[in-house]
C-alpha cells in the first residue's frame, strides 16, 4: 500500500506540513473559485467598451488568471488565485483608452511594459523600497480611492447617476415617461439597484459566490423583462486571434504614456502586496511578519501580467478573495492550481457570459468598492498631514475619473503638506522622488 506522504501531490505542495488534506485543498479552491468566478463576466464586460472582441478578452481573461494561479500554485505554493485586477481593468478602459484616446493595442503594451518592470523589480531591492517607503495613509487611500472610481463606473454604466449640466452629475430617474405622458420603470437602474443589496445581503449571510448569485439573478430577471437575452450555455471556444499579441509598442513613445505604465506598475506593485500579505496572515503562513517566498510569489503575478498583456487583458494580479479559500481551510498551492482548473473549464461558457447586461455587473462594481473602502479606517485621521493627502488621493480618482491622477495628488500633496508643516524629515526619499516626477510630468505634459 502506497504511503501517502510519498504520492506526487505531497511533494508538490507539502500537504502533511501544512496540515491540510487533498480534499480540503480541493473545497478551499473551489470556494475561491466562486468568490470570484465574476470575473470572467465583468473584465470582457469592461474591456469590450474599448472596441477588443468580447470573446477574445473573454478567453484571455480565463487562460490569464490560469496561468497565474498555476504559476504560484505549482512554484510559490501559496493558496492565492490571481485574475485580471478590478480597478486596472476600469483604469485600463476609462482612464487610458476612453479618457486619453490611448489605442487599446497600445495600452495592452503599457500592461505588458509594466508586466516586465514588475518582473525585474521583484529580483532586486527596488520592489521593497518603494513597499516601505510609501506611507500606510497612502497605500490605504490609493485602494479606497480606487474603490470609488470602480463606484463611479457602476453607477454611471447603470444609469442610477446621470450627467447634469448645472451640477456635473445627479441622480438618474427611476421611471421613464412614455408618450402618452405615463411613467415606465426604469428597469436598468431599479435592477442595478437591487442587485447590489441582494449582493450584499447574500454577503451577509456567507453564501458562497455571492456576486456571481447576484449577477445571474439580475440577468435571468433581465431576460425575463426582454432587456437581456438568452444565447445558450455552451458552446465552441472562441479566437484568441482579435486580441493576441496586438500590443503596439510605438505607441509607447510618448511622455504621458510612460505614467501609464508606471501606474499599471504602481497600483498592482500594493495591491500584489497586500493581498498576498493579507491573504497568507490569514492562513497562517508568514513567518516573523513576513512572507517567505515572496519572491516566487510576485514573480506569479508579474508572469501572469506580462501574459495576459500577450493574449489581450489588462493587468492580472492576486485576488483578495482567495481568503475565502483560505477561510475553507486552503494552505497550499494546490487550492490555487484548483482554480486555475476551474478557470479554464470556463472556456466553453461564454455565451452565458455574453448575456449579462450592463446594468447586472454592475452590483459586483458597487460590492467591490464597499469592500475597497474599507481600508480608509486604517488611515490616521486625527494627524492632518496624514489624513488630508489621503483624502485628496481618495477625492481625486472619482472626481478626475483617474486613478493615475489620484495617486500623483497623493504624493505631491504629501510632500508638500508635510514641507510647509515642517517635517519634511519625514518624506521618505522615495516619495520626494516620485513626487516630484509626477508634478514634472503634469507641468510639462499635462494632466
Amino acid at each position: 500500500m502506497n504511503n501517502p506522504n510519498n504520492s506526487l501531490l505531497e511533494r508538490l505542495f507539502q500537504l502533511s506540513k501544512h496540515g491540510t488534506t487533498v480534499r480540503t485543498e480541493l473545497l478551499a479552491g473551489f470556494t475561491t473559485f466562486l468568490a470570484m468566478c465574476y470575473i470572467v463576466i465583468v473584465n470582457p464586460s469592461i474591456l469590450s467598451l474599448t472596441g477588443m472582441d468580447f470573446g477574445a478578452v473573454f478567453v484571455a481573461t480565463c487562460i490569464s488568471a490560469a496561468i497565474g494561479c498555476f504559476v504560484m500554485g505549482l512554484f510559490a505554493n501559496y493558496p492565492i488565485a490571481l485574475a485580471p485586477g478590478m480597478g486596472l481593468n476600469a483604469y485600463f478602459t476609462f482612464a487610458v483608452v476612453k479618457g486619453m484616446g490611448v489605442p487599446w493595442q497600445v495600452a495592452l503594451a503599457a500592461v505588458f511594459m509594466s508586466g516586465i518592470i514588475f518582473i525585474l523589480f521583484s529580483f532586486f531591492k527596488v520592489r521593497e523600497m518603494l513597499v516601505n517607503a510609501l506611507p500606510m495613509s497612502l497605500k490605504m487611500a490609493i485602494a479606497a480611492g480606487i474603490g470609488l472610481f470602480l463606484a463611479l463606473i457602476a453607477l454611471k454604466n447603470s444609469g442610477i447617476i446621470v450627467a447634469n449640466e448645472a451640477t456635473l452629475v445627479g441622480m438618474g430617474q427611476l421611471y421613464i415617461m412614455t408618450a402618452d405622458g405615463s411613467k415606465s420603470a426604469n428597469w436598468p437602474v431599479l435592477l442595478a439597484l437591487f442587485g447590489m443589496f441582494i449582493t450584499i445581503a447574500l454577503d451577509y449571510f456567507r453564501v458562497r459566490g455571492a456576486m456571481i448569485i447576484g449577477i445571474f439573478t439580475i440577468t435571468v430577471i433581465a431576460m425575463a423583462l426582454g432587456l437581456a437575452e438568452f444565447q445558450g450555455i455552451v458552446a465552441p471556444i472562441p479566437s484568441l486571434e482579435p486580441t493576441f499579441m496586438q500590443m503596439d509598442f510605438n505607441g509607447l513613445l510618448n511622455g504621458s504614456l510612460i505614467a501609464v505604465v508606471f501606474v499599471f506598475f504602481l497600483v498592482d506593485l500594493f495591491d500584489s502586496t497586500g493581498t498576498l500579505v493579507g491573504v497568507s496572515h490569514r492562513a497562517g503562513l508568514l513567518e516573523n511578519g513576513k512572507l517567505p517566498r515572496l519572491k516566487r510569489a510576485l514573480f506569479a503575478d508579474s508572469t501572469a501580467i506580462v501574459a495576459g498583456a500577450a493574449l489581450g487583458t489588462s493587468s492580472t494580479t492576486p485576488y483578495i478573495e482567495s481568503a475565502a479559500g483560505v477561510s475553507a481551510g486552503g494552505r497550499t498551492g494546490l487550492t490555487a492550481v484548483t482554480v486555475g482548473v476551474l478557470l479554464l473549464a470556463c472556456l466553453w461558457f461564454v455565451p452565458l457570459a455574453k448575456a449579462v447586461p450592463a446594468f447586472a455587473t454592475a452590483p459586483a462594481l458597487l460590492y467591490i468598492g464597499v469592500q475597497m473602502m474599507r481600508s480608509a479606517i486604517e488611515i490616521d485621521w486625527q494627524d492632518i498631514t496624514e489624513a488630508a493627502p489621503a483624502f485628496l488621493t481618495i477625492a481625486f480618482m472619482p472626481f478626475t475619473y483617474s486613478i493615475a491622477d489620484g495617486i500623483a495628488m497623493g504624493f505631491i500633496s504629501y510632500a508638500a503638506i508635510k514641507l510647509l508643516c515642517g517635517r519634511a524629515k519625514d518624506v521618505p526619499v522615495m516619495v520626494w522622488i516620485v513626487a516630484v516626477a509626477w508634478a514634472a510630468k503634469f507641468w510639462f505634459l499635462g494632466a
